[in-house]
C-alpha cells in the first residue's frame, strides 16, 4: 500500500464497459504528515475510489494486481484502488498526521 493525498478528480465519458459507475480520483504520493517534500516518491496515478474519498484526503491505495482485490474493483482492468482514508499516522509515539 502507498500513502496518498488526493488532488483531483478525473471524468472520462467513454471508457471500458466495465469501468461504468466507478469514481477515479488523481491521487499523488506523500509522506507520513500528508505533504509532498522530503520522503516521497512516486509521482501521479489516477486511482478508483472504492471508499468515498475526497480532495484534500490522505490515503491508502494499492497499486497493481492488489488494486484488484477489493469488491468494487474485482475482475476490472483497475491498477490504482484507494481502499483506506486516513485518520491519524502516529510515528515513534508521535501524531504525524491527524485528520482535520
Amino acid at each position: 500500500m502507498v500513502l496518498g493525498k488526493i488532488i483531483g478528480t478525473l471524468v472520462a465519458t467513454r471508457k471500458e464497459p466495465t469501468l461504468e459507475g466507478l469514481k477515479l480520483l488523481v491521487v499523488r504520493a506523500c509522506d507520513v504528515d500528508g505533504s509532498f517534500s522530503g520522503s516521497a516518491t512516486g509521482g501521479v496515478v489516477v486511482a478508483v475510489d472504492a471508499v468515498g474519498a475526497g480532495i484534500g484526503e490522505v490515503v491508502l491505495y494499492a497499486a497493481g494486481s492488489s488494486a484488484r482485490q477489493t469488491q468494487v474493483t474485482q475482475n476490472r482492468p483497475v491498477d490504482a484502488t484507494i481502499m483506506a482514508i486516513v485518520d491519524e499516522i502516529e510515528v515513534g509515539g508521535t501524531l504525524k498526521y491527524v485528520k482535520c
